[in-house]
């Protein structure tokens, strides 16, 4: 196990390298000038002396390693420059909207857990029927719509029609509700075929006919046996799953106004703000590897097979 721990986490460190520098290459090869796009968002009229100056300060008169290496440097110790559209520190900036994006993942993410396992086990204990079809069915609707024409009909129909939770904001804490809603609903259909397969699957196998031999009623065997023996590759999904909630929030905060880091990259990608953009590229790929890492570990540690 710990050898199998040291050697995953060896190969973290090559590829968050090679994402860093890809993430460096691509937004130098920008057509706009970052000191130029600088100078223009503090309304400073971008004259030859006024570039160069901003290209001294920011370091781009140095060749291109050089500058990488002095920028993946000062991103090992959490230092991703100002950024251009408020020049506060970047680091600053994603602190303070990271809890808002935590808070939004979380709340989607309990949705999915208990969202899904409901309507498998209703789906399996109905299997074949109407009520599983139908199940299924809304399901795929829903998982086929795109998230944000998913949210706009949330708002029009729960927000504007009924006015249930609030249309934007984070004011209150009903706020969550239909932005966490529209993010859940595109992986609940992903996780229902997943544990309704594997319960069904589960249900083939001897221990079950064992259980029924011994006078067991179904609900039992269904709750207390198949459903945690089922589960397994359903927790590797969801480990996945995270790191992709807290990415994918990046449409779902602009349609909701919701203040988190999906919000501030979609600005800073609109602002031409490279440092903002540079720092969530390296934030989010090292959140995949790191969850990756994590997901790993726990299927090996759940099924030691995988490592032999």
């Amino acid at each position: 196990m710990q050898r199998y721990f040291f050697l995953r986490l060896l190969m973290i460190l090559p590829l968050a390298l090679i994402i860093s520098f890809i993430a460096f290459l691509l937004l130098n090869m920008a057509p706009s000038d970052p000191a130029e796009v600088a100078l223009r968002i503090n309304e400073i009229v971008p004259t030859d002396q006024a570039i160069a100056l901003m290209k001294q300060e920011l370091g781009l008169d140095k060749p291109f390693l050089v500058r990488y290496f002095a920028w993946l440097w000062n991103a090992v110790h959490l230092n991703f420059g100002k950024s251009f559209l408020t020049r506060a520190p970047v680091l600053n900036e994603i602190v303070t909207a990271l809890p808002a994006t935590l808070w939004l993942a979380a709340v989607s993410l309990f949705f999915i857990i208990v969202i899904s396992l409901i309507l498998s086990f209703l789906c399996v204990i109905t299997h074949n029927t109407l009520v599983d079809k139908s199940i299924r069915g809304i399901i795929f609707i829903f998982t086929a719509i795109p998230n944000y024409w998913l949210g706009l009909l949330l708002i029009w129909a729960l927000a504007v029609q009924l006015n249930l939770f609030p249309v934007s904001g984070m004011l209150t804490h009903e706020s969550v509700i239909l932005p966490a809603l529209t993010l859940s609903l595109g992986y609940i259909g992903t996780y229902i075929r997943l544990i309704r397969g594997t319960m069904l699957n589960q249900l083939q196998q001897p221990y079950v006919f064992y259980a029924r031999a011994r006078g067991l009623p179904d609900s039992i065997i269904l709750r207390k046996h198949v459903l945690p023996n089922s589960l397994h590759t359903s927790l590797i999904a969801i480990g996945m799953s995270i790191p992709k909630l807290i990415a994918g929030t990046v449409v779902i905060e602009n349609i909701f106004a919701w203040p988190g880091i999906g919000r501030l990259c979609i600005n800073a990608i609109f602002g031409r703000d490279y440092p903002m953009i540079q720092a969530y590229i390296l934030l989010m790929a090292l959140l995949f590897l790191l969850s990756n890492f994590i997901v790993d570990l726990l299927q090996q540690y759940l099924d030691p097979r995988l490592t032999r």
